[in-house]
């Protein structure tokens, strides 16, 4: 039980633990429609693409998030609008601009004498570290974000599985692109706190993904992708304060642990699947 309570004794793991279920859930809910989408690769792309807006914001001594989410924005809305305007593949655009955008930190980044912690660790995450005026701020950022998928549930869900259907019903098919690409960016930088850059995508995608071997209807696998974004956050945490490592890491690495198992015993593709066409 100590294994339990102990770290609940210290408040900076509180704050900690409270962002880790803030950023499960948040990611959970708009991976399952970047995993049923097919964007995995505009996740990874807006995510370094944060990284010039966080130096900059560092140089020009502003807020990192604010910096971080300019960036991101910026650039989830400039994949959208050169995919429309050039007719280049989406996959070309996204690399086009996923390595420019880095490119662009990277120089930044270079600019600055000397070693700094404060970006280092948006590279790889600092949720141990997380502040109340963090924690306000994630909490903020994630009711927006949740918000506003509530309110485009029905427009969301309909442009994800039949996208010409949804033209042709009236939906804005290209505007709602855009703004689900803004919401993936704001979860970006709502994640960037806990798993950093490098490993913002596997929070993002690894859930739903895990999700999607379970479940075939789309509320269940959204509600399984929470579940299991929370439960993986949660006992990350709990590894990497016990066993005094990155939390950015043991939290994806229980998340991808639970994709491979559900990926061997689950009951579409695992055991419980062999099982029931043998008996």
């Amino acid at each position: 039980m100590d294994v339990l309570l102990e770290p609940l004794g210290h408040a900076f793991f509180v704050r900690a633990l409270l962002a880790a279920v803030v950023v499960g859930t948040v990611c959970a809910v708009v991976g399952t429609y970047v995993v049923l989408k097919g964007l995995a690769f505009i996740g990874d792309a807006i995510s370094h693409a944060a990284f010039p807006g966080i130096v900059a914001a560092y140089l020009l001594r502003g807020p990192f998030l604010l910096g971080a989410a300019v960036a991101a924005v910026a650039t989830a809305l400039a994949i959208g609008w050169v995919g429309r305007r050039s007719g280049i593949r989406a996959d070309t655009v996204i690399g086009v601009l996923f390595a420019g955008t880095f490119a662009l930190g990277v120089f930044l980044f270079s600019t600055i004498e000397g070693y700094v912690a404060d970006l280092f660790s948006f590279l790889f995450g600092y949720l141990l570290a997380i502040t109340v005026e963090d924690l306000v701020g994630l909490v903020v950022l994630a009711g927006i974000v949740l918000a506003a998928v509530g309110v485009l549930w029905k427009e969301l869900l309909y442009s994800t599985f039949d996208p010409l259907g949804a033209a042709a019903s009236g939906v804005r098919v290209d505007r709602l692109e855009s703004l689900f690409l803004a919401l993936v960016a704001v979860t970006i930088v709502i994640s960037l706190q806990a798993v950093g850059i490098i490993l913002v995508v596997a929070m993002l995608v690894t859930p739903a993904a895990t999700a999607q071997l379970l479940a075939v209807r789309f509320g269940s696998m959204m509600g399984l992708a929470i579940a299991i974004g929370v439960a993986a956050s949660v006992v990350g945490l709990y590894l990497s304060y016990w066993l005094d490592a990155a939390s950015g890491a043991t939290i994806v690495l229980v998340q991808t642990a639970a994709f491979v198992a559900a990926l061997l015993i689950g009951p579409r593709t695992g055991a419980l699947a062999r099982r029931a066409t043998t008996a």
